[in-house]
């Protein structure tokens, strides 16, 4: 198993991902390889000050880097020999089974799309969060970030994409999915959730129970929670302010902890063809390190081929 990282991707890089990547190189068993992706020169610069298991890193040259304020579309096509561009290309020719980054979020929506594509006929692959539960588990919400609106048949998608992924990679054998809304009744919310509500209904596919509302997230009543982009990652950002308030009072809460960007290390972009990871632009070596972890057990549950197979047989 190889896992690729941008070492140059993120507020603290290359520094704070380096440091990541060898925390977890001491977390991997023998034959998990970390691929960094980046400058050669300095990221071995890094290296030296640290010690790590040398036949679990390697590392990938890349001579440019995507800034986090560049356009992505514009940037990921001018700079092919970014450590995003180097990243995905690895990933295409199966060098290697995952690649994440806390780079550009932008630059790694477009390398989904167009160099690995979609699955089936997926219009807008989400990324996917976990959110905390008080029961000590999580689900699955979706979108977090990559689709600020969406249509109704979108969030459709969502939900299949979400369920597919539940199942394998929690083992839950019929994920129960909600829609995120302001009531429970159908009638409830905008036109495009009331929309997508019918949708869900006659969907089989899915195992759909109808509306969840925001005081509803930590209960537990579904497994995937379905949402637009732009909801789901003020939910998320609002869970971390709330770690954040907590951490600087001194409050230690099992359920609150888990609510700290570090612990979850980053989030899956799913309904492509690729194992692909995104993380906080602010991300710390803890951060990464669990990241890296993230894209093994990703690929260990093989939950992309099931999708893939899904879609496409």
């Amino acid at each position: 198993m190889k896992i690729a990282v941008d070492a140059m991707g993120g507020d603290y890089a290359p520094k704070a991902i380096v440091e990541g990547a060898v925390i977890a190189a001491n977390h991997l068993p023998e034959g998990t390889k970390i691929v960094l992706v980046g400058k050669q020169s300095i990221m071995l610069d890094i290296l030296r000050t640290l010690k790590y298991p040398a036949h679990a890193i390697e590392m990938v040259n890349a001579d440019d880097i995507i800034e986090m304020s560049e356009h992505p579309t514009r940037a990921f096509s001018q700079k092919p020999n970014s450590s995003i561009g180097v990243g995905f290309k690895l990933l295409k020719e199966k060098q290697v089974d995952a690649f994440c980054s806390a780079g550009n979020t932008g630059a790694m929506m477009v390398g989904s799309l167009f160099t690995l594509k979609t699955v089936g006929n997926i219009q807008r692959p989400p990324i996917a969060g976990f959110f905390p539960l008080k029961n000590g588990g999580y689900s699955l919400m979706l979108d977090i970030g990559a689709n600020a609106d969406c249509k109704p048949e979108v969030l459709a998608e969502f939900a299949e994409l979400g369920s597919l992924y539940a199942r394998f990679s929690f083992g839950i054998e019929r994920p129960k999915v909600a829609l995120l809304n302001i009531g429970e009744e159908e009638q409830k919310g905008s036109t495009v959730v009331q929309a997508a509500y019918q949708l869900l209904k006659i969907n089989k596919k899915v195992n759909f129970i109808g509306n969840i509302e925001g005081r509803d997230l930590l209960e537990g009543k579904a497994d995937v929670i379905v949402t637009e982009g732009f909801t789901g990652n003020v939910i998320f950002k609002m869970g971390e302010s709330f770690y954040d308030y907590a951490a600087e009072r001194g409050i230690k809460d099992p359920l609150i902890d888990r609510m700290n960007y570090e612990v979850g290390g980053g989030s899956p972009i799913i309904g492509i063809k690729g194992n692909v990871i995104v993380a906080h632009g602010i991300s710390s070596p803890e951060a990464i390190k669990n990241m890296i972890l993230l894209a093994k057990r990703q690929i260990e549950s093989k939950v992309t081929d099931h999708i893939i197979e899904a879609y496409e047989y």
